[in-house]
Parts: structure tokens; sequence; C-alpha cells
């Protein structure tokens, strides 16, 4: 539950800055500032990815998850919601609905902060092992994002960090819960495939060098401990 704290306060501090102090930053320092938290979130991509005591096994496991994700197509409906709500809470023409700003300013940036890999992977390592870097990897991003934000759309910005603070600890609640069910083996493989997504995340949005379609990923977060536990079962 730290990390979801911390990015729950980060969301709450530029937020609150964005409501005051307006763009604070120039584009230029947002952008190099973007470059370096893609860098140094692929290289702790790599890092988690180096705990996998079989290879073979993350990768059976991703390609049976973004089978799965491309069969469920995650990422169109995660795309999809994202477009539903933005049109639900403007009008026809495209231009926000009077006495809407608030709603859309909340929902717009609730999505931001809760729909992604690093929100999922980051909650779901923090439960299991304690270790939230990813979480705050993820609080300098949405510090920034919360800036831009309420700048333009205003109060609803700040009230989306006690959705963060229910989405995010509640995956890290249920991820203590799964110890007891999820072997060390599971784990490390777990948090090995997470790290493939979380590079891939960095490659595809942060550095923005090819786009993946990163969301069809996530089911390999299940596949491949489920993989780790039928090899154990048939040996």
């Amino acid at each position: 539950m730290t990390g979801t704290l911390i990015n729950t306060l980060a969301i709450l501090i530029g937020s609150t800055l964005g409501l005051r102090l307006g763009k604070l930053f120039p584009e230029r320092v947002q952008r190099t500032v973007m470059t370096a938290l893609g860098l140094f979130t692929a290289a702790i991509g790599l890092q988690m990815f180096l705990k996998t005591e079989n290879p073979i096994v993350v990768l059976c496991g991703l390609l049976a998850g973004c089978l799965i994700g491309e069969w469920w197509r995650i990422e169109d409906k995660l795309t999809g919601l994202g477009g539903w709500l933005e049109k639900r809470f403007t009008n026809s023409n495209g231009t926000q609905a009077p006495g809407n700003r608030f709603v859309r300013g909340f929902v717009t940036a609730s999505l931001v902060f809760c729909v992604g890999p690093m929100a999922i992977i980051g909650s779901i390592q923090d439960g299991l092992t304690g270790d939230f870097r990813l979480l705050a990897i993820k609080s300098v991003l949405d510090f920034f994002a919360s800036i831009a934000f309420a700048s333009s759309l205003g109060l609803g910005v700040l009230f989306s960090a006690f959705i963060i603070l229910l989405y995010q600890g509640t995956l890290s609640l249920l991820a203590a819960q799964a110890q007891s069910f999820l072997s060390t083996p599971m784990t490390n493989e777990m948090i090995a495939a997470g790290g493939v997504i979380l590079f891939g995340l960095a490659v595809s949005s942060l550095l923005e060098i090819k786009p993946i379609r990163i969301g069809n990923f996530l089911p390999g977060l299940v596949t491949t401990p489920l993989i780790v536990a039928i090899l154990t079962l048939v040996r």
C-alpha cells in the first residue's frame, strides 16, 4: 500500500499546483523528463526480467497471454472505454458540455491514472513483495500529468486521486492475499513477465519508439505463473 499512498499524494500535489500555477513546466522540459522516465522504466523492466529462472516459461506465458489479449481485444476495449467516456461528457460538436467540466476532468484523469500496465503491475508487485519502485516511477509520471490536466480541466482532476487510492489499493491487497497460493517460482516468473510488459510500455508509450498493443499482454501476468504451476504438478 505504500506505493499507492505515494501515488495518491503525487496526484494531489500535482493537481493543486496545476490549479494554482497553470502550466508550470515548458513542453520541452516535460518531454525531457518523460524521456528520462522512459529510459529508467525500461531499465527497471529489464531488472525485473532477470529474476526469471526459466526464460522459456516467461516466453510461453507472454505468448499465451497476448493471444488471449488479442482474442479479448483488451487494448481496443480500453481505448473504446476512454473514447465512450470522452463522448459521454461532451456535446455532439465535440465541445465540453456546460456544467460537466468537473466530471470530465475527474473521468479523464481517473482513466489515464488507472488504465495501464504500470498501475496493474506496480500494484501487484507492491502487494506481493512490498517493492513499490514501479508505483514510485508512476507517481512521478502522474505528478506531471496531473499538473497539465488540472490546469485545463479543473478541480475534478484532484478528486481522481481517491480513485487511484481505491483501485491500486484493492489490487495490492488482492495480491497480498494471493501470496498464500503463489509459490516463489510462480512469483518470480510473474514478475519477470511484468518486466517484459513494462519494457514494452517504455518503448511504446514513454519513449514513443514503436507502437505496441501492450494492453493485450496483460493476461500474461496470469498465464505465466499458471504454466509454472502446471509444470510443477507434472514433474
